[in-house]
């Protein structure tokens, strides 16, 4: 699961010697970079034209489409800002409008497979069957053992071959109480259903990076106009 306030601590650290550069502004067409001094080093560019921008940069390639000006489609998040992050993100509706992706090191991706978020999933399954079993006395406690590290042997080594494995050995995973083997009995109904992806560190990093960006634009703006 994505921690946000880290992520968004560990950006906001990256970013924090950038300075921004405007190659271009010319109404919704712009190329504007941020980068540290003699470093490229975490540099991005954003670049916008009629209803696209581009994120490129140490991160990857992202290409959005919506809205005419996407810099104001970024920009109606902030209404929905709280004080426990500087900066307001949507990942989920954002990545919607995704029509390029070169994730760099993700490959082309904006989810990938979570470890973590599979492995909670499972022991939530087999906590409610010892619950289940002990309750109804369908399994004794040899029985109930044998059901706990079936699942270890079967399913949970599976992830030393990567998450589609697992998961395909999750899928496949029946325990029989009467023979104490595979058969009808014990299986992760409707596990098909679960999603075990989670986003990108690129993607997530890519989406402050809009936030950030487009947010020291405007208050260049704001300061070009009161001078």
């Amino acid at each position: 699961m994505i921690d946000r306030d880290g992520s968004e601590a560990r950006f906001l650290k990256d970013v924090a010697e950038h300075q921004m550069q405007v190659i271009r502004d010319d109404g919704v067409n712009r190329h504007i970079r941020f980068k540290r001094p003699d470093t490229s080093c975490y540099y991005f560019d954003l670049i916008t034209w009629p209803g696209h921008l581009c994120y490129t940069g140490d991160m990857g390639t992202y290409v959005f489409q919506r809205t005419t000006d996407m810099f104001e489609f970024f920009r109606t998040d902030r209404k929905y800002q709280d004080g426990a992050s500087k900066l307001k993100i949507n990942l989920s509706y954002w990545t919607e409008k995704l029509i390029a992706v070169d994730g760099s090191r993700g490959g082309g991706k904006v989810k990938e497979f979570d470890e973590d978020k599979f492995k909670r999933v499972i022991n939530e399954y087999r906590v409610g069957w010892m619950r289940d079993a002990k309750e109804s006395g369908s399994l004794n406690k040899d029985g109930r053992r044998d059901l706990w590290e079936a699942v270890d042997d079967e399913v949970m080594r599976a992830l030393e071959d990567g998450g589609d494995r697992a998961q395909y050995a999750a899928f496949d995973f029946h325990f029989n109480a009467a023979s104490g083997g595979r058969g009808y009995g014990w299986h992760f109904e409707d596990l098909f259903e679960r999603d075990f992806t989670e986003y990108t560190h690129s993607i997530v990093w890519c989406c402050y990076a809009l936030a950030w960006g487009i947010e020291k634009y405007d208050a260049a703006k704001v300061e070009e106009v009161a001078a």
